[in-house]
């Protein structure tokens, strides 16, 4: 556990030492998600618009529950850098018991999902391909849930390094489940989208497994399984009315993306594979500043704890910067090399080759410009949960995704007729809002200890 920083290159060293292994699994689990969809590129683009639909619809649910793992990671810092572990147990022993009634609640509709996704316009093959593939998915829910909050409360208490070879292994299996299942090789059936979901199924077990052994060997002090059974209603209302708004805050900037995929493919099967692979790209940058957001939080949440205003004012300053350099460097690439950088998803062979570079192509151009507020939007909310601000940054960027962002979208989409352009447009100024309100938030009130929201 690292000491409090005092200078710049003190915080430098603390934001990286913590930030670069959370990156790094971050990296690893997007490239779980990457694998996925180049191997499924490479066997049939009706596969990749399927599973490009189904993981949003997928995500979409996933990341409300995350919430309640994402509201662990202040808390348990805070209360570790005071020396409380008994509430670090608490807090952690609730998160797992509200993704557990989550999970159980909510993958439901994944059963169901054809009808739902043919009612928001998407193509019968495409929505019956998608099912397919959430029957499969929805088993994981539970297993993923509790990983996040493993990993929210192992990041709280800088153990990151674990996280990162975790998920660097799950994510070398997955490259050889895939290739087996998808395909059919080395024996296996032959299963094409659903075998990209068994993949994952397996590869969420095993990490939930893997962590709970670390967790329970090298720190035993917590006892996280201490009378597991037993409810705490304090500790589970702290981690809800904390998690909550942080899960309909990753909602409303998730939805706005489900709902670009949406429109999508109501322009047609070509624009929405494309956009899966533009999409793909630019999450892959952003699991830079994803990482630096979380190691922000952590930090932020230690500096609550020992109620040091100066270092959180300094330290976020630092994490920002960070973040920023990087997008700027994100930026030039997407912005000079679009077309190698989307013919990677795609067969040679592929008859529809040059319509999807085509439209791929602009839309990466399009990701390139808000690579920048894209940054500042998660640093700044990645600040605001450390020290605990979450109701009214959650008011902020659903305001910004959907009262902004979204009729952008569909007026230059479909009204003026930029097509696929004009939705991603769309995106950069709802992400443009959130940044701007954001930073005011936390640097206009939060930053301030002591005057921070609950």
């Amino acid at each position: 556990m690292q000491a409090p920083a005092t200078t710049t290159r003190d915080h430098v060293r603390a934001i990286l030492t913590l930030g670069l292994p959370l990156i790094g699994s971050n990296l690893a689990q997007f490239a779980i998600n990457m694998t996925d969809t180049i191997m499924l590129g490479w066997y049939d683009v009706t596969d990749l618009a399927a599973a490009t639909i189904a993981n949003s619809f997928y995500f979409v649910t996933f990341i409300v529950g995350a919430g309640f793992a994402a509201a662990v990671v202040p808390m348990v810092a805070a209360s570790a850098e005071s020396g409380d572990e008994v509430q670090v147990r608490r807090v952690t022993r609730m998160g797992l018991w509200l993704v557990v009634f989550y999970g159980l609640i909510f993958t439901l509709p994944f059963m169901w999902s054809a009808p739902i996704l043919r009612a928001f316009g998407q193509d019968a093959d495409v929505a019956l391909q998608a099912q397919a593939y959430l029957r499969i998915a929805a088993w994981a829910m539970i297993p993923a849930l509790m990983v996040m909050v493993l990993k929210g409360f192992l990041s709280a208490l800088e153990r990151t390094a674990v996280i990162l070879w975790v998920t660097v292994g799950t994510a070398v299996l997955n490259g050889f489940l895939d290739y087996a299942l998808i395909f059919g090789n080395w024996g296996a059936p032959e299963m094409g989208i659903r075998g990209a979901a068994v993949a994952s199924l397996i590869l969420v077990a095993i990490s939930m497994l893997v962590l709970f052994a670390y967790a329970l060997r090298v720190l035993p002090q917590y006892r996280l399984l201490q009378r597991w059974w037993r409810p705490d209603g304090q500790a589970f209302g702290q981690v809800f009315r904390l998690g909550l708004p942080i899960g309909i805050t990753s909602l409303a900037e998730g939805g706005l993306f489900v709902a670009s995929a949406v429109m999508m493919g109501w322009i047609g099967k070509i624009p929405l594979a494309a956009h899966g692979i533009a999409i793909q790209l630019a999450s892959l940058t952003f699991m830079f500043h994803v990482g630096l957001s979380q190691a922000a939080t952590v930090r932020a949440g230690r500096a609550l704890g020992r109620r040091d205003e100066a270092g959180l004012r300094r330290g976020g300053i630092i994490a920002i910067a960070l973040s920023l350099g990087f997008a700027a460097l994100t930026m030039a690439a997407f912005l000079m090399f679009p077309t190698a950088l989307v013919d990677l998803f795609i067969d040679p062979a592929e008859p529809e080759r040059p319509a999807l570079l085509a439209v791929g192509v602009l839309l990466l151009a399009m990701a390139g410009l808000f690579q920048l507020v894209d940054a500042a939007q998660v640093m700044a909310l990645g600040l605001l949960r450390g020290v605990q601000d979450t109701a009214t940054p959650m008011a902020l960027a659903t305001l910004s995704y959907w009262v902004v962002g979204m009729p952008v979208s569909y007026g230059l989409g479909f009204v003026l007729g930029w097509g696929a352009v004009g939705i991603w447009a769309g995106l950069v100024v709802g992400l443009l809002f959130a940044a701007g309100f954001l930073m005011v938030r936390f640097w206009g009130r939060s930053v301030r200890i002591g005057e921070v929201a609950a």
